[in-house]
């Protein structure tokens, strides 16, 4: 009797965005935050978590994913769900041509961004501003 797979977890990081995708065996049914994708708000960040599964066909239709995400603002939410699920469908099918295809369509769908905030100074209001002088 072949191992059959109960459930695997992805991540995926963006900025303070951080999302936990479960994904088990089903019939195609995805959810962020408890809400299903079909309504999810708003319409840009929905149209941004579906490119993984535009891209990986007719594959996801297969599984059932579960996303949890914190942090952040709603894009940051989105591009970080976005990569959780595109990690996962290629940790699930164990497909290296699913992820050289979403390496060509966009790398940070699987290997993320590294750019953060930079750090507030003395000195002024924020990271690069200065107070002005009065004197001159």
């Amino acid at each position: 009797m072949p191992a059959r797979k109960l459930a695997l977890i992805a991540t995926g990081k963006r900025k303070t965005a951080i999302a936990r995708a479960v994904i088990r065996p089903g019939n195609g049914n995805i959810r962020i935050n408890n809400i299903p994708l079909e309504v999810y708000q708003p319409e840009v960040a929905k149209w941004k978590i579906m490119e993984p599964l535009m891209l990986a066909g007719d594959l996801w239709k297969q599984v059932d994913i579960d996303v949890n995400v914190k942090g952040g603002g709603f894009m940051g939410q989105a591009e970080a769900v976005r990569m959780s699920i595109a990690r996962g469908l290629v940790t699930w099918f164990k497909s290296s041509k699913l992820k050289k295809l979403f390496i060509s369509y966009d790398r940070s769908m699987i290997a993320g961004d590294p750019r953060r905030k930079e750090m507030k100074k003395f000195g002024g209001p924020g990271a690069r501003r200065r107070r002005q002088k009065s004197y001159r």
